[in-house]
């Protein structure tokens, strides 16, 4: 493995705070989920989910998962980028599958804000080694962009999910509810970075996370890309996952493969 790609420092910060950012390395790559993103948002998967502002309908939070594979741009970043090799060494794992792919897209005046949160008890898979990487198309000053509980991936805690118009995604859960973040901040490592595009935040499926509302008058157009390493097991959750397989069948504390989830790193020519 590469280790020119980032410095050892970046690796440890991700282990203890399951955030950092890294700057620049993906800019090659920019122009083409640019447009990537236009021709999902013209052709969008059933996956699609949008939410409007209550007092402007038109100004929306656009939404898609699982499109990596269908437009060029996204699989050139996910296939051709250092992504995969980036993403085993953050998590000290000698390999790296893809699990899968985020869209999101808040046109100017959206004033729907995404709730703190963890990435893992939404998911089918379960594991120690993970990470997301929040790419923005667009630049994204600290007071828009998202932010991070440094240290939360490490807290032991499964929060219970919820939909981000605040209901519960699994009825049923009654696990614990994510804490007040914001009553809090003074005491948390609250974790935030002005994004270029060409930039990524890379963080743990555990950290809890959120973002603003965009009032600006300019898009925030991101993707996140969801790696999982030699750990990942599925994990069956109490209602439908997001993202929902719904003709997937696995059992629960199985080894996470199979060909929705290719192993990116080491490279297997096969997937090439």
């Amino acid at each position: 493995m590469s280790q020119s790609l980032i410095h050892q420092e970046i690796v440890q910060e991700f282990q203890e705070d399951g955030a950092v950012v890294i700057r620049g390395l993906f800019e090659p790559w920019v122009q083409g989920v640019r447009e990537a993103i236009e021709e999902n948002k013209r052709q969008p998967s059933w996956r699609e989910r949008t939410y409007r502002s209550e007092d402007d309908r038109s100004s929306e939070f656009f939404q898609d998962y699982c499109v990596w594979s269908s437009f060029d741009g996204y699989r050139a970043l996910v296939t051709d980028s250092p992504m995969a090799e980036i993403a085993a060494r953050l998590m000290g794992s000698c390999s790296a599958r893809i699990f899968h792919d985020h869209v999101l897209v808040k046109e100017p005046g959206n004033t729907v804000r995404t709730p703190w949160h963890q990435d893992q008890p939404y998911y089918i898979v379960d594991g120690d080694q993970s990470v997301s990487f929040w790419l923005p198309l667009d630049p994204v000053p600290k007071e828009r962009s998202a932010e991070f509980v440094g240290g939360s991936h490490r807290w032991g805690k499964a929060f219970r999910p919820k939909r981000f118009d605040g209901t519960d995604l699994y009825p049923q859960d009654l696990s614990e509810t994510v804490p007040d973040i914001d009553a809090h901040r003074a005491e948390l490592n609250i974790k935030s970075w002005s994004t270029e595009p060409g930039d990524a935040i890379a963080f743990h499926f555990r950290t809890l996370h959120g973002a603003a509302a965009n009032p600006s008058a300019v898009r925030r157009r991101a993707t996140s890309i969801r790696w999982v390493g030699d750990d990942a097991r599925f994990a069956e959750r109490p209602g439908k996952t997001s993202p929902f397989f719904p003709d997937l069948k696995y059992r629960h504390g199985d080894p996470f493969q199979g060909d929705l989830f290719p192993v990116l790193f080491p490279r297997d020519p096969v997937t090439t």
